[in-house]
């Protein structure tokens, strides 16, 4: 459980994976978003195309701050061969941490054995590189999240996320059960999809549990942080710094 009260807003940084996912997104776009993501000492930077790993790469060279790779995205419907290729792929050109997209139509068939198998291969493919799977919470019923994120659970995934932020976002409750579900598990619970205020509602995800948020908003959500804490709706600092 992530206790804010120890935290500066720059320990804070470390909460958040700093996307940008246009399809529009230029290489001038890509190296901005690398340096916001250094300015605010983001756990990752997150995109959407393997094409501008290398340029991550580069970017972020002599920081802590992972190279994020989306895999299968946004949709999680190509083969467990094509996913597991383009994991290797990314981690090949520099990738050190791997956002896949799980097929939602299988997990309502109960294609179970299917899934797992999948979500194996994923955690080959990626040799040791950090792994997520993103569920999409949205479009599933309150079992099926639970189904999901034991079977994320159960392939030795890193990390299960609520949604890849193109649909609809995830509720408190979604989270919750989630973090139930991860509890005894090396597994974390992320969180994408958060909508307005943001400010507010990242950190409401953060008290219910989850561990990372997955945001492109990270910037308006780590600028509110000072005001936060005068309202109380984060807790004082208590730390030594």
């Amino acid at each position: 459980m992530v206790d804010l009260s120890k935290m500066t807003k720059w320990d804070m940084g470390k909460l958040f994976d700093f996307s940008v996912l246009p399809k529009q997104s230029t290489e001038a776009d890509i190296r901005r978003g690398c340096q916001i993501a250094k300015e605010y000492n983001c756990k990752a930077f997150c995109f959407s195309s393997s094409e501008w790993t290398p340029i991550v790469a580069e970017e972020l060279k002599g920081t802590d701050i992972m190279v994020g790779a989306a895999i299968g995205f946004p949709f999680g419907q190509q083969s467990s061969a094509v996913k597991a290729f383009e994991t290797a792929e990314a981690v090949r050109l520099g990738a050190t941490v791997l956002d896949n997209c799980m097929n939602v139509g299988d997990l309502k068939d109960k294609k179970y054995d299917k899934i797992l198998a999948e979500f194996k291969e994923y955690v080959d493919a990626a040799q040791g590189v950090m792994t997520k799977m993103i569920i999409e919470t949205c479009f599933l019923t309150k079992e099926e999240i639970v189904t999901a994120t034991k079977l994320v659970c159960e392939a030795g995934i890193d990390w299960v996320k609520t949604s890849t932020g193109q649909y609809g976002g995830p509720s408190v409750q979604d989270v919750m059960l989630m973090v139930d579900a991860v509890k005894g598990t090396k597994t974390k619970v992320k969180v994408a999809g958060v909508k307005d205020p943001r400010p507010q509602n990242a950190f409401c995800f953060i008290q219910a549990g989850a561990e990372l948020i997955g945001t492109r908003a990270a910037v308006e959500i780590l600028d509110a942080v000072d005001d936060l804490r005068k309202i109380g709706l984060i807790p004082a600092y208590t730390g030594d710094k």
